[in-house]
């Protein structure tokens, strides 16, 4: 039995997926049910005896403790975070809460099941805390890309908030004792990905014949994985990671957002065309850059692939094509997903009055 937190949302819920399809082992699933956080992505698994949902906050320590008493997991893995930059621009206090305190008090709780635990099943006990490559900062265009020994150098307050956690759960090991492995991610795509962010947000939008909104000129550039990917290296470090050992996850696909959207496009082009014939690309508009918006992330994942064997299965190529065609073919999540406050939200952020040439 293993734990997970923030199974809901966009890459726990495939990580829960992809367990249950590739072992026996059951998961309990832990998922504040947060706007990001939707059941109907763990449709599937209504009904299967490997998957218990429980709806919960990982600040709520009595709950913790009472699932950890209960389930007995031999391992938690902390996907439960607010994650996205732009919200947390207008809105930072959530994000200290959940990504702060919540980490805190959920260290707290696996502290004291893992302390009680006999011997052997203490020596076996992990706690996989899933992290970002925005907790490193930005870098110019001729830096290398993020090792592991990049020191911390956040820019947001998601960011600031990740790197916060990320600290916590090191000093959780090295003063207790405790277990750990940190994973840091570059930008995930995929399916079930809520669309507010730029992949599915450009597919959503250009089947709606929306405006494509681009931040500033589009040249910001990101390391982007697929979220399969991600999931098979967050299963590799579980079961064979160094304790306390961090190791990052990349795609080796560095491209600026614009790039992203014109192959976007393209692929639409090819697989829905406009009903008038005309490409998706005109649809386009550049858009006030968002406030410190960082210019470059890059992941160095060596380290991974060196000592555990791990390396991405899906080229950019391969990936953005099986999430277009996903999103394509998955039209009633996206339509169940789109909630009144998230058009708000959209038409908030994205304001195309302010729309640069």
């Amino acid at each position: 039995m293993i734990l997970i937190t923030g199974g809901a949302g966009f890459i726990g819920a495939n990580f829960v997926l992809d367990w249950i399809a590739n072992g026996d082992e059951p998961v309990v699933n832990l998922d504040k049910l947060t706007y990001a956080g939707n059941l109907e992505t763990l449709a599937s698994l209504k009904g299967n005896p490997k998957h218990i949902f429980v709806q919960g906050d990982i600040g709520d320590s009595a709950l913790i403790d009472r699932l950890l008493a209960e389930h007995k997991p031999r391992a938690v893995v902390n996907f439960a975070a607010e994650s996205h930059v732009d919200r947390s621009i207008h809105g930072p206090e959530d994000f200290v809460q959940t990504n702060v305190l919540g980490t805190f008090r959920l260290l707290e709780s696996v502290r004291g099941h893992w302390s009680a635990l006999p011997a052997e099943q203490k020596t076996a006990f992990r706690f996989l805390h899933v992290s970002t490559d925005e907790v490193y900062g930005s870098l110019s265009k001729t830096d290398p890309a993020f090792t592991e020994e990049n020191k911390y150098e956040p820019n947001s307050p998601y960011s600031a908030s990740k790197a916060a956690s990320d600290h916590l759960v090191r000093a959780w090991h090295h003063t207790y004792g405790l277990p750990v492995l940190t994973t840091n991610c570059s930008n995930n795509y995929g399916p079930f990905h809520f669309p507010e962010k730029l992949i599915p947000l450009m597919i959503v939008n250009a089947l709606a014949g929306k405006n494509l909104p681009v931040y500033g000129d589009g040249m910001q550039v990101r390391d982007w994985l697929y979220v399969k990917d991600h999931c098979s290296a967050i299963r590799r470090v579980l079961e064979a990671g160094k304790l306390g050992e961090t190791y990052n996850v990349g795609g080796w696909n560095e491209k600026p957002n614009i790039e992203i959207v014109n192959t976007v496009c393209a692929l639409l082009d090819e697989l829905r065309p406009r009903v008038d014939g005309k490409p998706y690309k005109e649809q386009i508009t550049y858009v006030t850059d968002r406030p410190g918006h960082d210019r470059r992330y890059a992941i160095d994942a060596r380290k991974l692939e060196a000592e555990l064997g791990w390396k991405p299965a899906e080229t950019f190529d391969t990936g953005i094509r099986k999430t277009v065609e996903w999103y394509l073919a998955n039209g009633e999540w996206v339509r169940n997903v789109q909630s009144g406050a998230y058009r708000e939200w959209v038409e908030k952020q994205y304001d195309t009055t302010k729309a640069a040439a």
